[in-house]
């Protein structure tokens, strides 16, 4: 029997989503799991899977054009089956093409592009700045391919990885480093003497960026957060985590950061009004404790969901956050990757960082900020001596829970971190 596929949501506040081509055509047979199509959204390049075996029997939108989430994008089935009651293609909408360029009699502002190029050499369409995909713009950046001469072929002539391939294999010119001048031979008198002049630059924020405005606008202007800040000792945490990671390789070896995920899922199991959300009045205390990740992607920030966070062992911990972080910066995760979280931890400890606070990601009732875990002096039975200490900031919705409970929240974390023995039994 032929099996509709959706577009997938992703995330809480995705609407719709843009598809970018189509992987497998018509005629075309898919197993299940296999690659249908790739689609676009504020975040991130992302591949739908089949979750049908059979033949494509027909694709119900074009490449190139927005559809909503769970409106029916294709129809697998078997070879020659009747798909006359098929659901009827999704209203969708085509990319907006960029708008025409300006007379040349009248006088046109500087735009930004990522490097100048030959005139011949750029598409008509583009007259502002060089749209990309987040992958596009990696591959680009890896092997020094000028953006700003490629003729992009995706929707409203944006540059997709195929683009940058295409450009390879012909030859593109590489981008061209400005000449760095020697500062050493600058006599004092011209430095003391020379004016910098830098014009003002107008750059359109990326999807991405927008994504985050409209989330992060929405949660501190709708929920009232409130903090609270503990102090973790970290020397038996750090002496366990050497001692792991002298039996395994090098990529397997276990971060801090995935001890702190695990720790906080196990606390979560005791305070389930912090793995929660608001619906309405109601408080809906989750049953499955989802530990999001927030990992730097280019041009922003996108949270990664370890499910079922408290069930698993560290090592495995570790490495479905290295591979979801791997595909989160390449721009081609997985619709698993992002979706499903119900609590979330963002660490800026590898920058430096003594303590920070961070923004609830809605619907989610808090998000814990992690700091960096540092050597400093301790006083102990009176005495000075060098100790490990970590300093982390809960964000609670005080709709949803009070300080002493998140008080009581960040002790318990410390029974963990503070004793790590105890996430290995």
């Amino acid at each position: 029997m032929a099996e509709t596929i959706k577009m997938p949501k992703l995330g809480f506040d995705m609407a719709e989503g843009t598809l970018v081509r189509w992987v497998k055509n018509v005629g075309e047979n898919i197993n299940k799991g296999e690659v249908l199509a790739e689609i676009e959204t504020d975040k991130a390049t992302v591949e739908v899977e089949s979750h049908a075996a059979g033949v494509v029997l027909q694709h119900l939108v074009d490449a190139g054009t927005s559809v909503p989430v769970n409106a029916p994008i294709a129809v697998v089935g078997a070879a020659g089956e009747n798909i006359d009651s098929a659901p009827a293609p999704a209203e969708s909408k085509p990319q907006a093409a960029p708008a025409a360029a300006a007379s040349s009699s009248a006088p046109t502002p500087a735009t930004v592009t990522e490097t100048a190029a030959p005139a011949a050499a750029v598409s008509p369409a583009e007259t502002g700045p060089v749209k990309a995909s987040p992958l596009a713009r990696k591959v680009a950046r890896d092997r020094g391919v000028n953006l700003g001469s490629v003729v992009g072929t995706g929707p409203g002539g944006r540059i997709v990885r195929r683009d940058i391939e295409a450009a390879l294999a012909a030859g593109q010119p590489l981008k061209v480093e400005s000449p760095k001048s020697d500062t050493r031979k600058l006599e004092y008198s011209n430095i003391q003497s020379s004016n910098i002049h830098a014009s003002d630059e107008s750059i359109q924020t990326t999807k991405l960026r927008q994504a985050i405005g409209r989330r992060l606008v929405e949660s501190k202007t709708t929920i009232p957060h409130f903090y609270v800040t503990h102090e973790y000792k970290m020397e038996a945490l750090m002496d366990l985590r050497k001692q792991i990671n002298g039996f395994l390789p090098e990529g397997e070896k276990i971060s801090v950061n995935d001890f702190i995920v695990k720790a906080v899922a196990l606390t979560l199991r005791q305070f389930p009004n912090l793995n929660a959300s608001l619906s309405g009045t109601n408080i809906i205390r989750h049953g499955a404790v989802n530990v999001g990740v927030a990992v730097t992607v280019p041009g922003g920030l996108m949270t990664v969901v370890v499910k079922d966070t408290d069930q698993k062992p560290l090592r495995q911990i570790s490495a479905e956050v290295k591979t979801m972080a791997a595909r989160a910066r390449e721009g081609k995760v997985k619709p698993e990757d992002v979706d499903g979280s119900t609590f979330s931890t963002s660490n800026l400890g590898m920058y430096d960082v003594d303590e920070f606070i961070a923004i609830i990601n809605p619907p989610e009732a808090a998000i814990l900020a992690i700091a960096s875990a540092k050597e400093v002096p301790v006083v102990e039975n009176g005495q000075i001596k060098p100790g490990w200490r970590m300093k982390a900031t809960v964000s609670v919705d005080h709709r949803i829970s009070d300080g002493a409970e998140a008080a009581q929240f960040m002790q318990t974390l410390a029974g963990f971190l503070e004793n790590p023995v105890r996430m290995l039994v």
